[in-house]
Formats: C-alpha cells, structure tokens, sequence
C-alpha cells in the first residue's frame, strides 16, 4: 500500500479553466461583468434556485455586503454563532455593531436557536447562522424567531452549496445567503464568494454596493446612459479570470459532489463499530437535510484523546486538523462582542473534533489508508 502523504484538501481542477482563462486573457475585456461572470451566475441560480445572484470577491465581501444592505450600525447587535469562522463575526463588527456569541448544538455543530432565544434584546438586527459542514441548521426554529422578533436571518453559506432544509436550498431561506468560492471549498475560484437574494429592492441597491457605489450594472445593462455614485459601497466585484475557473468549475459541478459523496459515503460505512466501541461520535445528517459532503468529522471524547488521533494519522502520512476556535473566547471576541450565557458546547465541540481527509480526487486506496488509520487508534 502506498505511503504517500494524504492531506486534507486539494483544490479540484476542471476540464475547461486553462480554455476559459486564455478566452479572457486573449480578449479585451479581463475585469468583471464578462461573459463568465454571466455564465457562472446562471449556473449558479440554476443550483440554488435563487432569483438574485452577484458574484462577489469571497464569501466575507458577500457577509459585509449583507451588512450594508440591512444597514447595520452602531446601535445594532447581531447574533452569531461563537463556533464560526471569524469572517461570520468580523463582517458584522465591520459595521459597528455589537456581536453577541450564542452556542451551538453538539449533534451538528450548528447554531441553536434556544441558545438565540436567550440573547435576543429589543436592539438586536440580525442572527447569522452557518451550515456547519454543509449540514442544514434548524431553520425552523430560527425562521420562527427572527420572524417573532422582526430579525433579519443571514446565512453563511461558506460549505454548503448544493444542500437543502426540507427541500429548500440552503442560502435561501433567509434574508440573505453568502457563498464561499474559496479553494478549500467545494466548487473554487482561488478565492470568490456570492450573495444570495431573494428581495428584488435588495437586489438593486446590491448592484450598487457591489460596483464602489455605482449605478455601472445598470449603465452595463443600457438603463441609463452614464454611471454615477449613487450610494456608499466597495469592489466587491470579483475579475473575469476568477468569474472563468468559476464558470468551469460549476459546469462540473455534478462530478465534484459525486465523487465528494464518495469519499463522504465509505467513511460514514466504515467508522461507526469502531466509532461505537471508542465512544467516539461521528458526523450525522437529519433525515430532513441533503448535505454537500464539505467535511467528514469525528468528535472524540476528549481534547487530550483528539490531539492523539491527529499525531496518530501524522504519523501514518495523514494530515487530518481540527477546526474553529470559538470566537466568544478570541482577542477580538472579547473586544468587539458579548456573550450573554457561556458557549459551553461551543467549546467542547472546537476541543473535540477531528476533519478527516475529503476531496474529490481521492482514490478509494486513500479513503481505505485513512479508514485503516483511525480504526488502528484506540482512543
């Protein structure tokens, strides 16, 4: 058997980037709003089912956009979850506002509505919720209370193109959705983002924020015959080149989630005996929820154990890391937010888990060199 390294992710290569790439370069036109940049954001709406949809430069842009777009300040709190990635926070304290940390659930990872409940306050604007590896949070539970209390629901949707809640695409069902293009997503641009948008009047005063301010998408359109500053704004408008290894990416985007499943499927067929006898806990999707095979991550029992098991598949030429640390317990946290009620399981989860190798090229020997080297650790 092979003993290559095996590392966690490798960003996938589509058939058509180097074609796509030299089509830009060879013509005259390699800034945004191209030809790409239109094909790609019809594939995109075409897998979301989103009316709206702007490419943007990464999924941080399309948070701060968000952001701009509910016009939140100073005197606004917004609710995130403190096991996140630090854009789902930083994009809010952009604006001024305070962010309050709320706790997660242990079976997903996701944000838990009882826990947004408790930190609601007559100044809060907004909840951002992730979908956690691709996994669907309880949009119901949430939905209810932001639409109870007059909250805008933001829906970091960084991993989880392509998955849904009850049949709905995730990055729609709130106000606003953010996409992540990044490479160690599962459909990459190097780095690239999208908004997500569902209000007609949102989506026009995004065009304008997305272009410093602009009114040049509607100038690009023949609406008007010059362009102007019309309101505040930033370049959130990602390249042509970018838009074109996007464009070629999503045109495979079929095979990517095929073969990510793959990868996905073994592990959650192989783990679970030697899961059960270690009382490790392995990733789960609820049966109302497609997932998009973004991660495959095991909770093991303690952060002594955990720090173990990835020295372990160190040592066997595996490189499988843990994940956020919560943003409740962060420099940046503590200055910039609050944290009404501790975020307990926050921080179990983060001390906790464990990502196993995923990406859409690796052979089913890879898959069975990791399967063997996790079921050869005793925890």
């Amino acid at each position: 058997m092979s003993t290559d390294r095996i590392i966690f992710s490798r960003p996938f290569r589509a058939a058509r980037e180097l074609d796509n790439l030299k089509a830009v370069l060879d013509s005259d036109h390699s800034h945004g709003d191209g030809q790409f940049t239109a094909a790609a954001t019809a594939k995109l709406k075409a897998i979301t089912a989103a009316p709206h949809a702007l490419l943007t430069t990464s999924c941080t842009s399309a948070l701060e956009m968000a952001g701009l777009l509910l016009e939140l300040g100073p005197e606004d709190e917004v609710i995130v979850p403190s096991f996140a990635f630090t854009s789902t926070a930083t994009a809010m304290a952009l604006r001024g506002s305070t962010v309050v940390f709320a706790d997660i659930d242990s079976a997903t990872g996701n944000l838990d509505p009882e826990s947004v409940a408790a930190a609601i306050t007559e100044r809060t604007k907004a909840v951002v919720v992730i979908h956690y590896g691709g996994v669907g949070a309880d949009m119901a539970g949430l939905r209810q209370l932001a639409d109870a209390h007059g909250i805008a629901l933001i829906e970091d949707n960084a991993h989880g193109l392509g998955g849904s809640w009850r049949g709905q695409p995730l990055g729609t069902i709130g106000t606003v959705g953010a996409l992540s293009f990044h490479d160690t997503k599962n459909i990459h641009c190097g780095e690239g983002g999208a908004i997500l948008l569902t209000d007609e009047i949102l989506m026009g005063r995004a065009e304008i924020i997305r272009e410093k301010g602009t009114d040049r998408a509607r100038f690009l359109r023949g609406a008007v015959d010059k362009y102007s500053w019309q309101d505040i704004g930033s370049s959130y408008l990602p390249s042509e080149l970018n838009a074109a290894v996007l464009d070629a990416q999503l045109a495979e985007f079929d095979t990517i989630q095929a073969n990510r499943h793959r990868v996905w499927d073994s592990y959650a067929a192989a783990l679970p005996e030697w899961a059960a006898r270690n009382e490790v806990r392995l990733m789960t999707v609820p049966e109302d929820r497609e997932h998009t095979a973004h991660l495959y991550y095991l909770r093991v029992p303690t952060e002594h154990r955990r720090d173990d098991l990835i020295r372990h598949l160190a040592g066997l030429g595996i490189v499988a890391p843990f994940h956020y640390i919560p943003l409740d317990s962060s420099p940046a946290g503590l200055k910039l937010g609050r944290t009404p009620h501790p975020c307990v399981r926050s921080a179990e989860f983060s001390g906790t888990v464990v990502r196993l190798p995923l990406w859409p090229g690796l052979s089913d020997e890879q898959v069975a060199r990791v399967i063997d080297g996790v079921t050869s650790f005793t925890v």
